[in-house]
């Protein structure tokens, strides 16, 4: 009993000191502080898909170009010239909404050469954006313009109309070759494979512009016919899939 009392009186000491404190400085204190870790683990793996499609409509510049001493002379000349360029290309099916004029321009001519620059006369220009959407009238469409007095040809590009229903072709296929290739490696390497968790892709493969083979106007080749070939246009799509994996 007396080996309990000797340590009893410690403790009872001590909670009576920390009683005393309490009441003249206040509450001790306390803070308990809560870290929570967490680990996922990623797999990427990518897929490639590609489609070939033949390109089905057609965009080209077609444009006059003037030298006149009037201003009136030379608008006139261009104006007469590119309507008609319009109505010949009208009597091959393209649309009036299909053929929008641009940079229509009227610039003087200047003489140097003397003590003073003097006007000598005009130059003006102007261009059609012709859209094509019956692929195989593109070779007749540049014929006629330049038959009926176009002197200016270019700007080529061919396209396919609906790209979006191309681009999912090639989505698709890129996405079904990372899918398969994630569960191969899993199955390979022993891992399950969890929610898909992140998707990126990149697009490859615009259609690029075709130059002619011959200069439209040039008089050596006038009595040659255009030949213009659309070729086909490679979309290309890499999409990267991040799996969680156990």
């Amino acid at each position: 009993m007396k080996t309990y009392a000797i340590l009893a009186i410690p403790i009872l000491a001590f909670f009576v000191m920390l009683f005393v404190y309490t009441k003249a400085v206040g509450p001790i204190p306390f803070s308990v502080s809560s870290v929570t870790t967490s680990k996922t683990d990623t797999f990427n793996v990518t897929g490639e898909g590609i489609v070939v499609a033949k390109p089905d409509i057609a965009t080209l510049s077609v444009g006059i170009t003037a030298q006149a001493s009037t201003v009136k002379t030379a608008q006139d000349q261009i104006s007469s010239a590119i309507n008609k360029v319009s109505d010949a290309i009208k009597k091959l099916g393209i649309e009036q909404k299909d053929i929008q004029t641009q940079n229509y321009q009227i610039n003087p001519n200047y003489d140097f050469q003397g003590p003073t620059q003097r006007i000598t006369g005009y130059s003006a220009s102007t261009n059609l954006s012709i859209k094509v959407r019956n692929i195989d009238l593109v070779n007749q469409v540049i014929d006629s313009a330049t038959e009926n007095g176009a002197n200016q040809v270019g700007g080529i590009n061919f396209d396919v109309d609906d790209k979006a229903k191309v681009e999912n072709e090639a989505r698709q296929k890129a996405v079904t070759a990372a899918k398969t290739k994630a569960e191969n490696a899993a199955k390979i390497a022993g891992f399950r494979l969890g929610r898909l968790v992140n998707y990126s892709e990149n697009f490859e493969g615009e259609p690029r512009p075709i130059p002619l083979r011959v200069s439209a106007g040039a008089p050596e080749v006038q009595e040659l016919e255009t030949a213009v070939e659309p070729g086909s246009s490679e979309i290309r799509v890499v999409v990267t899939l991040s799996y969680e994996i156990f």
